[in-house]
């Protein structure tokens, strides 16, 4: 009897062994994961600031013994990216917001309001999160150089709207879908109508899943390069990714101003990154909507 209840009383202790040597397993593999991630990033900035000599002589891990922050200033200078940030800057800014809200009001019509054939024209809408967009360029410039939007904003905010749109539009609808219908039957009552409970109700609700959109979209939008290849033929309207890639072919032996280069182009997406990030974290640890 005895030892009956001290293996029943070791029960919890062994169990409790097990479970640490998971979890530390996990903590390694998870440290192992972030260290194959970083080290890319950790090269490259490293090499933007080294000159070619030094680069050359020295570990590609080895920190700058004398760093070269000249290398940012001539990168730009040599690459014009002054102009490809602009471009970029403007095609983000207008594309983002503007989808992010188009698509918010959209999952909103389909999810809240009862029409014949909302459901076959949801199905519409989610076939476009189906069709690759690289089997659509072809008949895309055939488009957008038919209505003369070649190497214009519009040429390319247009394209990337309808891209992104579908899918946000299926997060947003299944989101939506689980915001208790009360909310909305009590504003209707009293009279509000329904761009108003979308404003001041269902939007603020939103909020965190439109904060995870957004990262995701500015990302997206701010890296894309296929179809910013096709659309964008005069270099003053080129965007970053293509001015990396031109600046890349003729700079190519010049490690400390392509890496420069490199770093300043994904810069703006991670500072965008980062600030949203925190947003979103406490967004959705502040709670849900009861019912």
């Amino acid at each position: 009897m005895t030892a009956a209840v001290a293996t029943f009383d070791n029960a919890p202790v062994v169990e409790r062994r097990q479970r640490d040597w998971v979890l530390i397993g996990l903590w390694i593999a998870l440290v192992l994961v972030a260290i194959v991630w970083i080290a890319p990033f950790i090269f490259i900035i490293f090499t933007s600031l080294k000159s070619t000599a030094q680069v050359m002589n020295s570990s590609a891990f080895a920190p700058p013994t004398e760093p070269q922050f000249s290398n940012y200033a001539a990168a730009w200078a040599r690459g014009r990216f002054s102009t490809t940030f602009f471009n970029s800057a403007i095609i983000t800014v207008i594309k983002v917001p503007l989808g992010l809200f188009i698509s918010a009001m959209a999952a909103y019509a389909l999810a809240k309001i009862e029409f014949k054939g909302n459901k076959l024209l949801l199905l519409l809408i989610l076939f476009g999160t189906m069709i690759p967009f690289q089997v659509m360029l072809a008949p895309l410039f055939t488009l957008v150089n038919g209505l003369h939007l070649i190497d214009t904003y519009p040429g390319v905010i247009l394209p990337y709207m309808a891209f992104g749109i579908p899918y946000q539009v299926f997060i947003l609808h299944g989101f939506f879908r689980g915001i208790p219908k009360e909310l909305s039957e009590a504003a209707r009552i009293d009279g509000a109508s329904h761009f108003v409970i979308f404003w001041r109700i269902f939007l603020p609700v939103t909020l965190p899943v439109l904060a995870a959109l957004l990262i995701l979209d500015f990302v997206s939008t701010w890296n894309e390069f296929a179809m910013a290849l096709v659309l964008l033929q005069d270099q003053k309207m080129w965007t970053l990714p293509l001015g990396l890639s031109a600046f890349q072919g003729q700079f190519s032996r010049d490690y400390g101003q392509l890496n420069s280069a490199i770093v300043m182009t994904v810069l703006p997406a991670t500072i965008v990154y980062l600030i949203f990030q925190r947003y979103f974290v406490s967004g959705l640890t502040s709670g849900a909507v009861k019912g």
